[in-house]
């Protein structure tokens, strides 16, 4: 039987050595460091290990039980990072595993962090060594669940695991139901920019006849339009004579560079201030009224 890192083998203890014991599976010795031995051992005895390469790139065993082997997906958290290799993961044993820097987006603003949880899956280099990989759909879609109908408009929590031009791809935590759920976040639908391994708070806007969801970073049409209503408010009241050089007629692309929103969103919260009385509008400048107010007093 040959030794692969990344799997599980039961082994006999054959020799002990002042750095620790030598394990035999009846053709070849592997190395079971003494830092890697969780409970008392003796010659003869029969022990599971994890096989894994040690600081020295030699094949080696571990007691200790990783949070995932070859083959399977787990979400590991980020705990280091270097600039040409890539991100090291936490693994559940003495050594991080590395996440290849090949594997991450090309984006830097699109990648992981340290603290973050990425979603990936065991495998293993030319050489034979462990490596991380970014989990796809298709070695989540068999973890998940198909999303209930209930999910439909409500609020929640998501980790991203892709990041493409065309939106993110998250996985919808499933709490008590299981794993989760895959959804889609299309670029239209995004706040901000979002990187994968982040957590993120969504809105599931449809669930898909083969049980993956649509959704959203943005609120309801109606609570996004009062929301921003009351940003543009704020705004106009920490301008010094209480105006904005932008109405109604001021070109869209000038209205997404400056409040990050669409002009006919713009044009639904001036319509809102304008009805409530509190803005008016002069040429192309929109003004607070109560500015107006007070400066007649004056």
């Amino acid at each position: 039987m040959m030794y692969e890192a990344g799997t599980f083998a039961t082994l006999e203890v054959v020799k002990k050595e002042v750095f620790g014991y030598f394990l035999s599976n009846g053709e070849s010795n592997v190395l079971l460091h003494e830092t890697e031995i969780t409970e008392p051992i003796d010659i003869g005895d029969h022990i599971k290990v994890f096989l894994l390469h040690d600081t020295e790139d030699r094949l080696s065993a571990s007691m200790k039980t990783p949070l995932l082997s070859y083959g399977e997906v787990a979400s590991l958290k980020v705990v280091d990072s270097h600039p040409r290799f890539g991100l090291f993961l936490d693994m559940g044993l003495s050594r991080h595993l590395l996440l290849p820097k090949k594997f991450l987006p090309e984006l830097e603003e699109h990648r992981p962090q340290i603290g973050d949880d990425v979603l990936v899956q065991l495998s293993r280099d030319k050489q034979g060594r462990m490596l991380a990989q970014l989990a796809g759909e298709y070695e989540l879609e068999a973890m998940c669940f198909h999303a209930p109908q209930s999910w439909k408009n409500r609020e929640l929590d998501a980790q991203v695991y892709k990041v493409l031009r065309i939106g993110s791809f998250v996985l919808i935590e499933g709490g008590v139901l299981g794993f989760g759920a895959l959804g889609f976040l299309h670029e239209t639908e995004h706040s901000r920019t979002v990187r994968v391994g982040e957590r993120v708070k969504v809105r599931v806007t449809h669930v898909r006849e083969d049980g993956r969801v649509n959704v959203s970073m943005r609120p309801l049409k109606q609570v996004e339009r009062e929301q921003f209503a009351d940003e543009l408010l704020a705004f106009l009241k920490k301008r010094p004579n209480g105006g904005m050089p932008y109405s109604d007629a001021t070109p869209a692309e000038i209205i997404k560079q400056r409040f990050q929103v669409s002009k006919s969103s713009f044009k639904r919260a001036i319509g809102r201030l304008l009805k409530e009385d509190l803005i008016y509008q002069e040429g192309d400048w929109t003004y607070l009224k109560n500015k107006e107010q007070d400066n007649e007093t004056t």
